[in-house]
C-alpha cells in the first residue's frame, strides 16, 4: 500500500507538492493526471526516495521512505517514458544484470520466464535491446518489477509514444500486476488510458491533488469534461 500524509515538497519559494494526502491499496491502479507541472512527478520521486520532503511523509507498506533507503528500493518498480536499458545487452543480459543489482539472482530459465510473463515474445529475449521497439523495452521493464517481486510500481508516461495496440497490451500487463496485489501510481497525460485502466484516477493542479475520482463511475467524455474545467478552474474555485 502507498500512503502519503500532509506530503510536500518546496524548491525555495516554489511549491511543487502542496500538502498531499493519498492512498492507493494493494492491486489498486491510481491514475494522476494534470498538466506539466503539477506535481505529478514529484509525487512519484519522493514516493520513491528520489528526493526529500519538505513536510509530511510518504510511507511503503507502511515504511516510511528516506532517500537511499535499501528497504524502501526493493519493494519498488519505476517505469519512466523511456526505459533505460544497456542497448548492447539482451533482453535476458538486462534483467539478469538489474535484477541482480537489486540483490536477486535468478538462473536463465527464470529470467526468461519472467520476460515472457511480461508477454516479451520469445524471439526477442536473447537479441541486443538496441534492435527493441519502446514497448518491448517496457516490457522489460515490467519483468524486472515481476523479478523484483515490487509490491510498489511507478510509472512516469509509460505509454508515451506507443500505438495503440502496444499501449493496450501495456495497460493488460498493468492490470496482471493489480491481480497479484501491486500498488500502481502512474503518470498520464493520456485519459483514455487513465480511463481504461485505473481503478481511480486523480487530477492534480499547482501542487495540490484537487479531484479524485472512480474511473468505472466515469465516462470517457465526462472525464475529459471534469478535467478541463477543473484545470481551468481558478485553484481557489476548484472543489468549492
Amino acid at each position: 500500500m502507498l500512503r502519503a500524509l500532509q506530503l510536500t515538497k518546496h524548491y525555495g519559494n516554489f511549491t511543487a507538492l502542496d500538502h498531499l494526502d493519498l492512498e492507493v491499496e494493494n492491486g489498486e491502479i491510481f491514475c494522476l493526471l494534470g498538466a506539466n507541472g503539477a506535481g505529478k512527478t514529484t509525487t512519484i520521486n519522493l514516493f520513491m526516495g528520489f528526493i526529500e520532503a519538505s513536510a509530511g511523509q510518504a510511507y511503503i507498506d507502511e515504511l516510511v521512505v528516506r532517500p537511499g533507503d535499501a528497504k524502501i528500493k526493493q519493494r519498488i518498480g519505476y517505469i519512466p517514458e523511456n526505459v533505460m536499458l544497456y542497448p548492447e545487452l539482451s533482453g535476458l543480459q538486462n534483467l539478469a544484470y538489474l535484477s541482480q543489482l537489486s540483490g536477486k539472482k535468478y538462473n536463465k530459465t527464470q529470467l526468461s520466464n519472467f520476460l515472457q510473463q511480461a508477454s516479451l515474445q520469445a524471439e526477442a529475449i536473447h537479441q541486443p535491446v538496441a534492435q527493441y521497439s519502446k514497448g518491448m523495452r517496457q516490457k522489460v521493464g515490467i519483468a524486472l518489477a515481476l523479478a523484483k517481486k515490487a509490491s510498489a510500481l511507478f510509472l512516469d508516461e509509460p505509454t508515451s509514444g506507443l500505438d495503440p495496440l502496444a499501449s493496450n497490451e501495456f495497460s493488460n500487463l498493468l492490470q496482471q500486476l493489480s491481480q497479484r496485489g501491486v500498488s500502481i501510481l502512474m503518470v498520464t497525460h493520456d485519459l483514455f488510458r487513465a480511463k481504461e485502466v485505473a481503478n481511480r484516477v486523480g487530477i492534480m493542479k499547482a501542487g495540490q491533488l484537487v479531484e479524485v475520482l472512480d474511473a468505472n463511475a466515469v465516462s470517457h467524455s465526462e472525464l475529459e469534461r471534469i478535467y478541463v474545467e477543473t484545470i481551468s478552474a481558478p485553484l481557489l474555485a476548484v472543489g468549492a
